[in-house]
């Protein structure tokens, strides 16, 4: 090798592992930073956009689950809104047989009559509340319910039934207006009424808790579908931190090491002074 001062390939060479060094040092600090070891499109541009495609199914099924969240959330107020006019049926039921009763006054009658009364505007009033985020399915106000989100194709759909429990819209058939326990046969009427009321409102609460519960099942199947696919993209593009680790500490070998020896190969033209030193 040529000793001279203006080329030191000793050095450059010593530069240039250096450098390499440096640079592999900075990939692990970067993927220890991040946890990612595909960060970009420049690291695999395979893998990454294997990863955003993912990503973006990851993010539609999460409009999903928000979509059958609030389905859920709208057939628990219908249920609970169902259950509590089946309660106010089944007291109602208790008056009109009361009203039957021959022997009752006409101030009892009346009596029972305003009890009846009051106990059909609870129910308008609890079907008419049974709303949440402006989804009502009880009041009459949809004909064929309310889709949701089933996919992340936005290409198939859940629906949740909607029942007309208004007094008078076909599954309540008692109404204020038409219904009263003022005389025996007005009772007559009115138990006949009730008792086919309480089996039509039961066969729809029925099917009502039918398709919450589908809901439910479908929705634990999105959550775990978002899981696998999360996993799996955490399986393509997240660094294993131990190697890094491990890496790391070897790097930062190498980096000194490789400091030593451009420092080294730096000091070789100095030997050149001693060629022209008297002796």
């Amino acid at each position: 090798m040529t000793n001279s001062v203006h080329t030191n390939a000793s050095a450059a060479i010593a530069l240039q592992n250096l450098t390499r060094t440096n640079e592999r040092l900075g990939d692990v600090q970067s993927r220890i930073s991040t946890g990612l070891k595909v960060q970009g499109a420049k690291d695999n541009a395979a893998i990454w956009a294997i990863a955003q495609q993912q990503r973006a199914e990851v993010g539609a099924l999460g409009a999903v689950k928000q979509s059958l969240d609030r389905a859920t959330s709208i057939a628990d107020v219908a249920l609970s809104a169902g259950e509590s006019v089946s309660d106010l049926l089944n007291q109602l039921k208790e008056k009109v047989v009361a009203a039957k009763d021959t022997s009752l006054t006409t101030q009892s009658r009346e009596l029972l009559n305003a009890d009846f009364q009051a106990l059909l505007k609870a129910i308008a009033s609890g079907i008419d509340n049974a709303t949440f985020d402006g989804g009502n399915i009880l009041n009459g106000s949809l004909s064929g319910g309310i889709n949701f989100l089933a996919n992340a194709d936005a290409s198939s759909f859940v629906t949740l039934s909607a029942k007309n429990l208004t007094l008078g819209g076909g599954i309540i058939d008692l109404t204020t207006a038409s219904d009263s326990l003022l005389t025996i046969t007005a009772a007559d009427q009115a138990l006949t009424r009730l008792d086919a009321s309480i089996g039509k409102l039961n066969a729809a609460l029925g099917e009502i808790g039918a398709q919450a519960k589908q809901i439910d099942a479908h929705k634990t199947f999105v959550g775990k579908l978002m899981d696998t696919l999360e996993s799996g993209i955490g399986n393509l593009v997240d660094a294993d931190l131990a190697k890094e680790s491990a890496r790391l500490q070897s790097l930062q070998v190498q980096q000194q090491l490789g400091a030593q020896a451009l420092s080294i190969a730096n000091q070789a033209p100095q030997i050149i002074l001693s060629l022209f030193r008297g002796g």
